[in-house]
């Protein structure tokens, strides 16, 4: 068993409040979660305005598999038009 661990790092820069910001942050994360049957939780940066840090989660008996999951969740968040700037991601697979 292969566990996948990703985090998005991401700045909303025309954001003014906590109120926008967790809009924003959930529409993504339902986005995700819908398309790709992943877990993913704002893990980092809960009461920074404009900054959020996303963490997703995937658990396959392939790393490859794994792998290209986590790819795949990234690229539809870099691709989408989502009011947010991709600062930083790091993907880790761990073998369990």
């Amino acid at each position: 068993m292969h566990v996948g661990i990703c985090k998005i790092h991401f700045r909303l820069p025309e954001n003014s409040s906590l109120k926008g910001k967790r809009q924003v942050v959930k529409s993504i994360i339902a986005r995700i979660r819908n398309k790709f049957n992943v877990s993913v939780a704002e893990v980092d940066n809960l009461d920074r305005w404009q900054l959020a840090t996303l963490g997703i989660c995937c658990i396959s008996n392939d790393s490859r598999y794994t792998n290209e999951i986590l790819s795949r969740v990234v690229t539809f968040v870099i691709n989408s038009r989502f009011d947010v700037e991709i600062l930083d991601y790091e993907i880790e697979i761990l073998p369990v």
